[in-house]
């Protein structure tokens, strides 16, 4: 005897064409204000952590525009 897992139900996602780089370009401005201010105030602990938040948020912006495996086209 096999036991047969119910058949999950088929979900198509809609993925909406919203270009997140208007908001990371935001939230970098922010967070470079808030590095600033931190180190400036002396909080080191703060003014490190907002630096690494930048860092990420340069690294996902980044990552928008061709990528090299979407330029490559196969010959025919």
């Amino acid at each position: 005897m096999t036991l047969t897992l119910p058949a999950k139900p088929r979900t198509t996602t809609v993925v909406a064409a919203v270009d997140p780089r208007p908001r990371l370009q935001a939230e970098l401005a922010l967070l470079q204000q808030q590095a600033q201010s931190a180190a400036t105030a002396g909080d080191l602990d703060q003014a490190g952590k907002a630096i690494l938040a930048i860092l990420d948020c340069e690294r996902r912006l980044g990552a928008f525009g061709p990528q090299v495996l979407q330029l490559i086209k196969p010959r025919n």
